[in-house]
């Protein structure tokens, strides 16, 4: 133990009569970027919040930069960046004054960083906290994380409540940071959204570890729904060509529409495309709630039809 900078093993979390986590196993090697994803009510903040000693844990062991006891370790809390899910900000303090008696807790460290990270956000640093909007408090969590170029940072639903333009510019700077050889550790609902950062993925779902993988292999089994619309309607020759492809699942023609689930390669079914004339076409990542239908099936399936 204590090689990685998060080791979780056996995590077991009761509140009263329901278990929100079943022996949860994870480990984040040194400058990984890894992504924790699954529905909300999974069970990826109780993980966090035992992972950072916010939660005391049932059974098993979570162990973040060798240390256990973080409550009581604040040289390596001053070595973690964390940014919670729901961020409570209360009192007349402002923005700059919360910031900087983060920096203060951490031994100045971040200090300078402050006002340009609040220039690239657009974060007004003179106003009360506790009259923030929740787009303005997540600003005021993301720079309190990351001022302070932290070895690990611990990353909860980070884009929840910045607007499109800043959940990018959040994106970028995470992407900055792992570069920079941080590791981190961020959890989503959203697939794309730890697709654009993350190497590797596990799969929470009520509790239960369900899968651990490259993100890559993650988003070509998770597939694109793609449809194709025609000048004319395809004769059934057409309709077995397009059958044919392997690729395809869920394969529906209707006179000159196609819609079908696209797995690998767009290759064969471009090619056999090209062959008649297209006037439109579409191809959508499937949303990260399908892809855990597939797991649930799957499961249940290998477990002989129980819910697993």
């Amino acid at each position: 133990m204590g090689h990685h900078p998060i080791e979780i093993q056996g995590l077991v979390k009761d509140y009263g009569s329901f278990r929100a986590l079943h022996g949860v196993d994870l480990q984040v090697a040194r400058g990984e970027a890894f992504g924790f994803i699954g529905p909300n009510g999974a069970g990826k903040s109780t993980t966090i919040r035992c992972l950072l000693d916010l939660l005391r844990p049932t059974a098993g062991v979570a162990t973040v930069l060798g240390a256990r006891d973080l409550a009581n370790n604040p040289a390596i809390r001053a070595r973690i960046g964390y940014l919670p899910g729901e961020l409570v900000m209360t009192g007349r303090r402002t923005a700059r004054e919360h910031l900087t008696y983060l920096a203060t807790l951490r031994g100045g460290a971040g200090r300078e960083r402050i006002e340009p990270l609040a220039e690239r956000f657009g974060l007004a640093l003179d106003r009360p906290v506790n009259g923030l909007s929740k787009g303005n408090k997540q600003k005021v969590g993301v720079i309190g994380a990351f001022m302070h170029a932290p070895e690990l940072l611990i990353l909860d639903e980070p884009t929840s409540g910045l607007d499109p333009l800043l959940q990018r510019e959040f994106l970028a700077l995470v992407r900055e940071t792992a570069e920079a050889g941080a590791t981190l550790f961020m959890s989503s609902h959203i697939l794309s959204e730890v697709e654009a950062v993350a190497g590797r993925v596990a799969i929470i779902r009520a509790g239960r570890i369900v899968d651990v993988e490259d993100v890559r292999a993650l988003r070509e089994r998770a597939g694109q729904h793609v449809r194709l619309t025609f000048d004319a309607p395809l004769p059934a020759e057409a309709a077995r060509a397009f059958a044919a492809i392997p690729e395809l699942s869920a394969l529906t023609i209707d006179g000159a529409r196609l819609t079908a689930l696209l797995r690998g390669s767009p290759d064969r079914l471009l090619k056999e495309a090209a062959r008649h004339q297209v006037t439109r076409w579409s191809a959508e990542d499937r949303n990260l709630e399908e892809l855990f239908m597939d797991h649930y099936r799957q499961t249940s399936a290998d477990a002989g039809g129980e819910a697993c």
